[in-house]
């Protein structure tokens, strides 16, 4: 799979699509040749609730935008998988039965479902990857730049551990899950940052981007390593950072070691502002999730000029070459720029942040 960065932040390409008049996709005179009205179906599809942000952020933001795109006449119809990659393809054999016009599409298992895509296709119900890239003979893909994820929380960690750091230093790493296509881009991102430079000490791919196993796997590399000898922790995200913290403190750490994480929930903030978690990685949802209502909205519609502006980008699966996508940069998010991150796109108040974590909050300036 070969990564493709994009020079420009989700909402500067926002705007400047904007003034196009690209993201008017349930406008007048914007194409030739639409397929379907405004009566548009989306079918969406993601694969767990382990991690806060699908049913809190991605659900949402994709239904209000397709509300939005096709003047309130457009519906998203929603299922979760639960990490469970048999009951997703059962979900998406019954959107492809309800003749659903479009399917956005968050693979739990990128391989597995690859028959489905297929089914859907010979259907003709295109299939937008979202945020995972599956496989199969999918329409497009929208994530963010996962290598770039990875290189962030990898040259986090280096900066935590100072300019004396060195290949004695051992670090513990625990991926992401191994069905999921974006923890081996996480992981080779942050292995750019760190090989030569540490020492791995142990390294694991957490199935299922599980807390619990997480925390397993931590307390287990604890007694293997010596808790006093690990210098940093790269976690692959928030939720799993939770369970590291756990086994830490479990084994008596009372400093603890520099911690990464991703996806930048409530709770990892908030440890982030309390010392407990060293950084995340923030990714703007909103920008992916609206922009993946468009793609989908704008491929229904046979809006192709609009459609490739928003697909400029191309990616590689195991199974297909060149495919239309787009990739979304993200930002390494610390205690120092909670408030130009999170807060200001709206993400969370400071209500919400400091419930709990005033004198964090204080000592930060947030207020």
């Amino acid at each position: 799979m070969r990564r493709i960065a994009i020079s420009v932040a989700a909402s500067t390409m926002t705007l400047s699509l904007a003034g196009c008049g690209v993201l008017n996709a349930s406008g007048d005179g914007a194409s030739a040749s639409p397929t379907k009205g405004n009566d548009v179906t989306v079918g969406l599809l993601l694969p767990e609730k382990a991690n806060t942000r699908y049913d809190q952020f991605d659900y949402p933001i994709i239904k209000k935008q397709v509300a939005t795109l096709t003047k309130n006449e457009g519906k998203t119809e929603y299922e979760n998988a639960d990490q469970d990659a048999s009951k997703q393809a059962d979900q998406m054999q019954k959107m492809i039965d309800e003749h659903v016009d479009v399917i956005l599409l968050d693979a739990v298992d990128s391989h597995k479902i690859a028959p489905m895509v297929k089914k859907a296709k010979d259907a003709g119900i295109p299939v937008i990857a979202y945020d995972r890239l599956a496989e199969g003979p999918i329409d497009a893909y929208i994530s963010f730049d996962n290598e770039l994820v990875g290189e962030v929380q990898g040259r986090s960690l280096m900066e935590a551990l100072g300019s004396n750091a060195d290949t004695s230093d051992k670090i513990i790493m625990v991926n992401g899950s191994p069905t999921d296509p974006n923890a081996k881009q996480f992981k080779a991102g942050a292995m750019s940052e760190l090989q030569g430079k540490v020492t791995i000490a142990k390294t694991y791919d957490t199935q299922d981007w599980s807390p619990d196993t997480a925390q397993k796997e931590m307390a287990a590399a604890i007694s293997a390593v010596g808790a006093s000898n690990i210098a940093g922790v790269y976690s692959a995200n928030d939720a799993m950072a939770a369970g590291i913290i756990k086994s830490l403190r479990a084994a008596g750490v009372s400093k603890l070691p520099p911690i990464t994480g991703q996806d930048a929930e409530l709770a990892a903030v908030q440890r982030i502002l309390a010392g407990t978690q060293y950084m995340s990685v923030y990714k703007s949802y909103p920008s992916e999730a609206q922009a993946a209502a468009q793609m989908a909205v704008l491929k229904v519609q046979g809006k192709s000029i609009q459609f490739d502006a928003l697909t400029q980008d191309k990616v590689d699966s195991p199974t297909n070459k060149d495919i239309p996508s787009q990739l979304v940069s993200v930002v390494a998010l610390t205690a120092s720029n909670i408030k130009d991150t999170v807060i200001a796109d709206n993400i969370y108040t400071v209500k919400q942040i400091c419930n709990g974590f005033k004198t964090a909050c204080a000592a930060h300036g947030l207020k």
